[in-house]
C-alpha cells in the first residue's frame, strides 16, 4: 500500500518530504502536485476499499435471516454500510488519526515509534501492540488478493451468451492472474504505476455512475441514510444481526491504507481524494445495489454484477478486474514496506530488500516476502475456491489492527497532545466501542475460516517475539564477556602491537565494548590497523534522518574513533554512503581501501542455562543463521569484507 508512487526516498530530510505531501497549493505549481498527489492515492490507497463493492453487500444481505430480499434487511444493511464508511473511514482515520502522524508517516508502526517517543521510555506493552499490529497486516495482506481477484474473475459467470461455459475456469484465470502478478514485482512497478490512478479513478466513477442509474429503482433507498434503519435491523435480527455485522465490515476493509500510506501523498490530498471522490462514489454504488435489490429481490446474490448493463457487461469485467490487480499490488508493496520498518525497527532479522527504480525510493522488492504471500494467496484460492468463502476469513485481521491503532492513538493523545482523561474519553471510547463490536462480530467466523489470519498473525507474533528477545539476550551476553573498549585501548597503549598503515571499521552494536572481530584480529593477527573506526548502527523513532543529524563522531585517541550512524525506521542503510559524510567531516580515509571487520557468530543452544525455551532457541538459532549477510544490508563492498567468527551459546 505504500510504495506506488514516488514516494520521498532515503535522502531526503523531514522538510523536505513535508513540502512534497504538502504542497502549496496557492500557486499553481502547487495545486498540480496537489492534483497529482490526490489521484496518486486513489489508486494506491484506495485500490483495497474500491474493491469491496464487488462482495461485501452480497455476503450481508446473503446472512440476513430470511434471505437478502426483505425490504428491512435491504435497508438495514444499506444503512450499515453507509454509517461504517462513515464513522470508520472519514470520522477515525480521515479525521482523527491522520493527525497522528510520526513526522507526516502514518502506520502501525510509525504510530507506535511516535509513542514510544511520547512516553519517552521503551514500552513492552506499547512495543508488543506495534508487533501484533504489524502481524496482523500480514493476515490481511494475505487475504486480500485472493478475495479481491477471485470476486472479479466470478463475474464472468453473469457474462451475456457465454458465462455459463468460463464458469469452471475461474480458480484457474484467478490464481493466473495472481502468480503473474506476483513475479513482475522482482521487475518492479514503476513503468505501469503511473496508470493505477487513473485506471482506479475511472474504476470509482463507474462505481459511481452504476449506482446513480439506478437509484430510480426504487427511491425509498434513500431512506437508508437514516441510521435508524441499520439499528432497527440488528435488533430485529438479534444474534444474527450482530453476525451480519462482521460481513459489513468488508465494505471498509482497507481503510488502514489512508493512514499507512499518509507519508507517500501527505494529509490534504487523501482526504479530498477520499471525500471528494471515494466516499461519494461508494455511497452512490451501495444505495444503487440497494435499489436494484428492492426492485428485484432475486438481485440480492449479486447485487453488483446485477446493474452491470448487458451491452457495457465485458468492459466492467475487465476494468474490475484490473482494479482488483491494482488493490493487491498496493498490499504486496506495503508487505513489502511493512517489512522494511519492522527489519529497522529490529523486530525481524535482517533481509534481502532490493530498490527496482534507480528514480523512486519508495519502489522495493522484498524476495522471501513476494515468495512467502504467492505461496500463501495460492493456497488460499486452492482451498476456499469461491470469494463467498474467502469472505469469511476476511476482517478479523483488519478489525484487529484497527483497534492496535486506537489503543497506540490513546497514549499520543494523552501524553504527546496532553489531552485531559474526560476529552481523550469522549473520542476514543466511542471509537473503541465500535471497534470491539466489530471485533466481536467477525470472531464469530473464527470456524468459516478467520482462524487462517489470526494463526498467521500469531505466527507472525512469535517470530517477532523470538528475534527481538533472542537479540535483547545475545547482547547482553555479549557485553557480559567483552572488554570495554576503554580497558582495551589502556592496554593497547602499554603494550603496542604490530601497526599497519590502513583503515580498519568495526561494526559493533555497542559502541563502548570492544568489537568481538577486533579481539580476534588481535589475537590470531596480532596487529592493528593505523586508523580504527568502531561503527555502530542505530535505528531513530523517525521515519528518517536528516543527514545533518546521521553522524555523530568521536575521537578517541589516535588510534581509535567511534562513530554513530543514525537512519529512520524507513530508511535502507548504506554504508559506504554514510561514511562519504565522515569524510566531509574531516574523518579522512578511502572506502575502497578500507578493511571492514565483520563478527560472525555461530550459535548453539545452551542446554543448561538457557533464558528462553528450547523451542525459542531454536527458532532464534534459525531465524539468526538465514537472515541476510551484513555485507549485503549494510552494501558494503564484498572485496573490503573481513569476516571473524566465534560459537557463542544462546
Amino acid at each position: 500500500m505504500m510504495n506506488q508512487a514516488a514516494a520521498p526516498g532515503a535522502g531526503q530530510t523531514d522538510a523536505s518530504v513535508c513540502e512534497v505531501a504538502n504542497p502549496d497549493v496557492t500557486s499553481p505549481r502547487g495545486r498540480r502536485v496537489f492534483l497529482g498527489l490526490a489521484l496518486g492515492s486513489v489508486g494506491v490507497v484506495f485500490g483495497d476499499i474500491g474493491t469491496s463493492p464487488l462482495y461485501a453487500m452480497r455476503e450481508a444481505l446473503a446472512h440476513s435471516r430470511g434471505g437478502g430480499a426483505h425490504e428491512a434487511a435491504v435497508l438495514g444493511v444499506v444503512s450499515l454500510v453507509i454509517w461504517a464508511l462513515t464513522l470508520i473511514v472519514t470520522v477515525k482515520y480521515v479525521t482523527f488519526l491522520m493527525r497522528a502522524d510520526n513526522r507526516g508517516e502514518g502506520g502501525t508502526l510509525a504510530l507506535m515509534a511516535l509513542a514510544q517517543r511520547a512516553l519517552g521510555r521503551h514500552s513492552v506493552l506499547v512495543f508488543f501492540l506495534g508487533m501484533v499490529g504489524a502481524s496482523l497486516f500480514y493476515g490481511d495482506g494475505i487475504i486480500t488478493p485472493a478475495i479481491s481477484v477471485l470476486s472479479a474473475v466470478e463475474g464472468v459467470r453473469g457474462a451475456p451468451m457465454i458465462g455459463h461455459l468460463l464458469g469452471p475456469y475461474i480458480v484457474p484465470v484467478a490464481s493466473g492472474i495472481l502468480i503473474a502478478l506476483f513475479l513482475a514485482q522482482a521487475k518492479g512497478t514503476h513503468r505501469v504505476a503511473s496508470l493505477f490512478g487513473p485506471i482506479t479513478v475511472i474504476w470509482f466513477l463507474v462505481l459511481g455512475l452504476l449506482g446513480l442509474a439506478h437509484l430510480h429503482d426504487d427511491l425509498s433507498v434513500f431512506r437508508a441514510i437514516n441510521p435508524w434503519y441499520g439499528a432497527r435491523f440488528i435488533m430485529e435480527n438479534g444474534f444474527l444481526g450482530f453476525v451480519i455485522l462482521g460481513s459489513v465490515f468488508l465494505a471498509v476493509t482497507g481503510a488502514e491504507a489512508l493512514y499507512l500510506d499518509m507519508g507517500h501523498f501527505g494529509k490534504n490530498p487523501i482526504r479530498a481524494a477520499w471525500l471528494i471522490l471515494v466516499f461519494p462514489c461508494l455511497t452512490l454504488n451501495y444505495l444503487g445495489q440497494g435499489a436494484v435489490v428492492l426492485h428485484r429481490p432475486d438481485a440480492w446474490r449479486n447485487p453488483f454484477w446485477a446493474m452491470a448493463p448487458g451491452f457495457a457487461y465485458w468492459p466492467i469485467l475487465i476494468l474490475a478486474t484490473a482494479a482488483t490487480v491494482i488493490a493487491s499490488q498496493a498490499v504486496i508493496s506495503g508487505a513489502f514496506s511493512m517489512t522494511q520498518q519492522a527489519v529497522q525497527l529490529g523486530l525481524f532479522p535482517r533481509m534481502n530488500i532490493k530498490r527496482t527504480s534507480e528514480t523512486q525510493a519508495g519502489q522495493i522488492y522484498v524476495p522471501f516476502v513476494n515468495i512467502s504471500l504467492m505461496i500463501g494467496v495460492l493456497l488460499l484460492v486452492a482451498v476456499f475456491q469461491t470469494s463467498s468463502r474467502l469472505a469469511s476469513a476476511y476482517g478479523i485481521a483488519v478489525t484487529g489492527s484497527m483497534f492496535v491503532d486506537t489503543l497506540l492513538a490513546y497514549v499520543v493523545v494523552r501524553r504527546l497532545w496532553k489531552w485531559s482523561l474526560g476529552r481523550t474519553a469522549s473520542l476514543l471510547v466511542p471509537l473503541m466501542l465500535v471497534d470491539t463490536t466489530f471485533i466481536s462480530s467477525n470472531l464469530l467466523k473464527i470456524p468459516d475460516g478467520a482462524w487462517f489470519p489470526l494463526t498467521l498473525g500469531a505466527g507472525f507474533v512469535i517470530v517477532m517475539w523470538t528475534w527481538t528477545r533472542g537479540t535483547r539476550i545475545l547482547l547482553e551476553k555479549t557485553r557480559r564477556e567483552s572488554l570495554p573498549l576503554a580497558d582495551l585501548i589502556s592496554m593497547l597503549s602499554a603494550r603496542p602491537p604490530s601497526r599497519v598503515p590502513a583503515t580498519a571499521v568495526y561494526l559493533t552494536s555497542d559502541p563502548d565494548t570492544t568489537p568481538m572481530a577486533l579481539m580476534h584480529n588481535l589475537k590470531h593477527n596480532m596487529v592493528l590497523h593505523r586508523n580504527n573506526i568502531i561503527l555502530t548502527v542505530r535505528t531513530a523513532d523517525t521515519p528518517r534522518v536528516a543527514d545533518a543529524d546521521r553522524l555523530q563522531i568521536e575521537t578517541v585517541n589516535a588510534d581509535f574513533s567511534k562513530v554513530v550512524i543514525t537512519y529512520g525506521f524507513m530508511e535502507s542503510p548504506n554504508l559506504p554512503r554514510a561514511l562519504k559524510l565522515c569524510r566531509m567531516r574531516g574523518l579522512k580515509f578511502d572506502v575502497m581501501s578500507t578493511s571492514f571487520f565483520l563478527g560472525r557468530r555461530s550459535l548453539v543452544p545452551d542446554t543448561h542455562a538457557s533464558a528462553m525455551p528450547m523451542w525459542q532457541d531454536k527458532l532464534f538459532i534459525f531465524l539468526m543463521k538465514n537472515s541476510t549477510n551484513p555485507t549485503d544490508f549494510f552494501h558494503i563492498p564484498a572485496g573490503r569484507v573481513v569476516e571473524m567468527g566465534a560459537q557463542v551459546t544462546v
